[in-house]
C-alpha cells in the first residue's frame, strides 16, 4: 500500500483500538492479533484474507499506520465496498468507523489463540499413526453350503475388539464409504477372484495372503484418516459383532447421508479456499504423480530383493542337503595303490556341515520375511494412499466438474429456447413450463457449484494428507537399513562359525586351508 494516512484524518476510535491491541514493548500490532480482529467481523473469509494481505508487511507485525489502513478497509468492506488500497488514496473525509465493538473488549484478543481455518490439517504423521492399528488375520479354511470361503479376524487396537468379516463385508463397506465420502481418498480394495478351491495350492495360498495384507492396509488407512476415523460407518465395521453387518452398515449410511449434506462447512467451502486453489491443485497433483511413480519403482526393487532372499534361502538349504547326501554315501572307498584316500573320514565331516547351511537358509528366509513385512508392506501402504489420491482427482474431474459443465450446457439450451419463445410467441402454458424448468435448472446449477467448491475444499485437505504421510519415507528407509544390518550380522556370525569349522576339518597342521588351485 503506497498511500500514507494522516493521523488527523482517522477517528479517535482507531487510536483507541490501537491502544487496546498493540504490543507491550512497542506500538506495533502482531499480525495474529489483527487476524483475530478480522474474525470478529461478519466479513467472508475471502475478504478477511484480502484485507490481511493488503496490510501485511511480511515480518509478522503491523505498524500503527498499517493498522489504521486495515481498520479503514474493514469499515469500507462492511459498507459493501471491495477492500482495495485505492479506496484510501486521496480520501478527503474522515475514515469510517468499523463495527468491532468497544475497544476495551478487544484487549482480550491479545491473549486468545488464533482459530485455525477448517481447511488446514494440523495433524502430524505420528498423530495419524497413533489413531489406530488394525490387524487382519486369516481364519483357516471354512466351508459354506457349496463352496469354501475365506473369513478374516479384524482386530482394532483403538476399540480393543475383534470381529469376523468376509470379503463381501469389505466390499459393501468400501462401496458405502465411496457413497458417503465421494470427495475423499477412499483406498481401493484388492480384487476378488472366484476360487474353485481355497488353500489347496501355493498359487492360491499366495493370492489369499496378498489379499489379506491388502485388506489390512485398506483398513489401517481408513482408520487413521482424520475424517473417516470418527465416522459411524467405520466404528460399525470395526466393532459390530452381529450376524448381519452389511444391513447394519447400510442402515448407518442411510441415516448419515453423504458428507456434503452433513459437513457444516459444505456451503461455505468457497470462502475458505485460497484464490489460486486451481493452480495449487494442479501443481500438487503433478508432484504427487511423480512421487507415486518413484515409489512404485522403489517397491518393485524391494520386492525383487525380498524374493532373492527367499531364493537364497532355498539354495542354501538345497546346498546343505546335497552335502548331507554326499556325506551319507556308505559306499566302500577302494584302496588305491598310488595313494591313501582320506575320503572315508572326510565325508562324515561333510555331512555335518549341512547343519550350518540349514541355519544359513533359515536366516536368509527370515531376512526375506523382514524385507517383505517391514519394507515392501510399508511401501505398498503408501502406494495405496497415493493411488487413491489419483483416483480422487479423476472422480473430481469426471464427476463433479463434468456434471457441472453438462448442467451449464443444458441451461444455455433452455435460455435459447426461452429467447426463441419470446421472439416467436407460443402457447402461454409452454412458456410457463419453460420458465419453471429454467428456475429448476438454475437451482441445480447452484447446488452443483456448491458441491464443486466443496470437492475442491476436500481435495485441498486430501493433498495435505498426502504430504503429511510423506515422512513415512524415513520409516521405510530405516526399516530397510535395519533389516539389512540385522540380516548380514546374523548370517555373518553363522558364516564365521562355518569358516572356523572348515579350518579344523580341512586345514593343514598349522590350521591353514590348502589352496584350491596350484599357484
Amino acid at each position: 500500500m503506497t498511500a500514507d494516512i494522516n493521523e488527523g484524518s482517522v477517528p479517535s476510535y482507531y487510536r483507541e483500538v490501537h491502544q487496546a491491541i498493540c504490543s507491550r514493548t512497542d506500538e506495533r500490532v502482531p499480525l495474529s492479533v489483527f487476524q483475530r480482529v478480522l474474525s470478529r467481523t461478519s466479513l467472508s473469509i475471502t475478504v478477511q484474507n484480502q484485507i490481511a494481505e493488503h496490510v501485511n508487511s511480511g515480518d509478522g507485525f503491523l505498524s500503527k499506520v498499517s493498522l489504521y489502513k486495515g481498520l479503514a478497509l474493514i469499515a469500507l468492506a462492511q459498507q459493501g465496498k471491495p477492500p482495495s488500497p485505492k479506496l484510501l488514496e486521496n480520501f478527503i473525509q474522515e475514515f469510517p468507523k468499523p463495527q468491532l465493538g468497544e475497544p476495551k473488549e478487544l484487549q482480550t484478543l491479545k491473549m486468545q489463540s488464533v482459530q485455525e481455518s477448517p481447511l488446514n490439517l494440523s495433524l502430524t504423521l505420528a498423530e495419524l499413526l497413533k489413531k489406530d492399528t488394525i490387524k487382519v488375520e486369516l481364519i483357516p479354511e471354512k466351508k459354506g453350503l457349496f463352496l469354501k470361503h475365506v473369513e478374516y479376524q479384524v482386530t482394532s487396537e483403538r476399540f480393543t475388539v475383534s470381529v469376523y468379516r468376509r470379503y463381501n463385508d469389505f466390499d459393501i463397506f468400501h462401496e458405502l464409504l465411496l457413497q458417503r465420502y465421494a470427495y475423499r481418498v477412499v483406498p481401493a480394495l484388492p480384487p476378488k477372484r472366484v476360487l474353485k478351491g481355497v488353500l489347496t495350492s501355493m498359487t492360491e495360498r499366495e493370492f489369499i495372503e496378498g489379499r489379506r495384507r491388502a485388506l489390512g492396509r485398506f483398513l489401517n488407512l481408513v482408520a487413521r484418516h482424520p475424517v473417516f476415523s470418527e465416522d459411524e460407518l467405520v466404528k460399525t465395521f470395526l466393532t459390530f459383532s452381529g450376524s448381519d453387518v452389511q444391513t447394519k452398515l447400510r442402515d448407518a449410511c442411510k441415516k448419515l447421508g453423504d458428507e456434503f449434506m452433513t459437513c457444516k462447512y459444505a456451503t461455505q467451502a468457497k470462502d475458505y479456499l485460497p484464490v489460486d486453489v486451481q493452480s495449487q491443485f494442479s501443481s500438487s497433483r503433478e508432484l504427487i504423480r511423480n512421487i507415486h511413480n518413484s515409489f512404485q519403482k522403489l517397491r518393485d526393487r524391494a520386492e525383487r530383493m525380498a524374493e532373492r532372499s527367499k531364493e537364497n534361502a532355498t539354495d542354501l538349504l538345497m546346498f546343505g542337503k546335497e552335502l548331507s547326501s554326499l556325506g551319507s554315501d556308505e559306499s566302500p572307498v577302494p584302496i588305491l595303490a598310488s595313494c591313501k584316500s582320506p575320503w572315508a573320514a572326510l565325508r562324515r565331516s561333510v555331512k555335518g556341515l549341512s547343519v550350518e547351511f540349514s541355519l544359513l537358509s533359515e536366516k536368509a528366509a527370515q531376512q526375506g520375511r523382514r524385507e517383505e513385512d517391514d519394507v515392501v508392506e510399508k511401501l505398498n501402504l503408501f502406494l495405496d494412499l497415493l493411488q487413491s489420491y489419483r483416483d480422487l482427482c479423476e472422480r473430481h474431474e469426471k464427476g463433479v466438474l463434468h456434471e457441472h459443465h453438462r448442467a451449464l450446457q443444458k441451461y444455455g439450451v433452455m435460455k435459447r429456447q426461452m429467447l426463441s419463445a419470446t421472439v416467436k410467441p407460443k402457447e402461454q402454458v409452454s412458456v410457463e413450463q419453460l420458465e419453471s424448468r429454467i428456475v429448476q435448472q438454475e437451482n441445480a446449477i447452484q447446488a452443483m457449484e456448491l458441491r464443486n467448491y466443496f470437492s475442491l475444499f476436500c481435495l485441498h485437505q486430501e493433498s495435505q494428507l498426502i504430504f503429511t504421510y510423506l515422512p513415512i519415507t524415513s520409516h521405510i528407509l530405516g526399516a530397510f537399513v535395519d533389516s539389512q544390518v540385522q540380516g548380514h550380522k546374523e548370517m555373518g556370525e553363522v558364516w564365521q562359525d562355518l569358516h572356523s569349522k572348515l579350518k579344523n576339518l580341512f586345514g593343514d597342521g598349522n590350521g591353514q586351508s590348502p589352496p584350491l588351485s596350484p599357484k
